[in-house]
């Protein structure tokens, strides 16, 4: 039987709010808090574990995209229909955006909280870099590193791969290697939505820097899709 489309969306909304309230959560909750936080591995572990939980919880439902990128890499790697990424899409921003707001909420609940100076995990370069890594060096890094991320996950989805049922956990220990490079950098997106979620409620440089972490990904996963679709899983 096929999955009704309202399905697949709520699936992909869910998802991907759970993806940024925890891996934006572990940063802003968690991630600096004196000697108690949890550090770049931590928020690194964070962002890959949501995705495994998720591949598990939803990946049957939706394919566990949560992610722009990837359903756009998807449809250029004939795996999907533009129409049905469309409604992905929709459904992953929404989802960012619901997963934000929870996490300002949760977070403005201790004093001292401010959404200015606190933030909630958004990405940026230059000043507002983690290391103060310029803009070109934050787009090289998002472009790399979201090729990286989805040709893993058209590896480990191939109907070739013998080994497929691991899927969830390559995926998601491929977002923690990413992670563990890219967060002084950007703060890592490799996911337009995740990016969207935060900057939408932070204003500021968070929006202005926007449009970097939309298209710097969605460049990665069309290159990733080509790359594998007519070179590395050509017959």
């Amino acid at each position: 039987m096929e999955t009704k489309t309202i399905t697949k969306f709520s699936a992909e909304f869910f998802g991907t709010l759970v993806l940024v309230l925890m891996g934006c959560g572990s940063a802003v909750i968690a991630g600096a808090n004196g000697t108690s936080g949890v550090g770049l591995l931590g928020i690194s572990f964070a962002f890959g574990l949501s995705v495994v939980a998720m591949a598990y919880a939803i990946g049957h439902i939706s394919g566990c995209h949560i992610n722009p990128a990837i359903s756009i890499g998807m449809v250029v790697a004939g795996r999907m229909k533009m129409s049905e990424a469309f409604i992905y899409i929709i459904a992953q921003i929404l989802g960012a955006i619901a997963g934000a707001a929870i996490l300002f909420i949760i977070a403005s609940g201790k004093d001292g909280y401010s959404l200015s100076s606190n933030g909630l995990g958004q990405n940026g370069f230059g000043a507002s870099s983690p290391q103060g890594y310029n803009m070109l060096a934050g787009f090289i890094a998002e472009t790399i590193f979201t090729f990286i991320f989805l040709l893993v996950i058209f590896g480990s989805t191939s109907t070739k791969n013998i080994h497929g049922g691991f899927a969830g956990l390559s995926i998601g220990l491929s977002l923690v290697l990413i992670h563990i490079v890219g967060i002084p950098v950007t703060g890592v997106s490799v996911n337009p939505a995740r990016s969207i979620g935060p900057a939408l409620l932070v204003g500021g440089a968070a929006i202005s820097q926007l449009w970097l972490f939309i298209l710097a990904p969605i460049l990665g996963s069309i290159l990733s899709a080509v790359f594998w679709r007519y070179l590395l899983e050509r017959e």
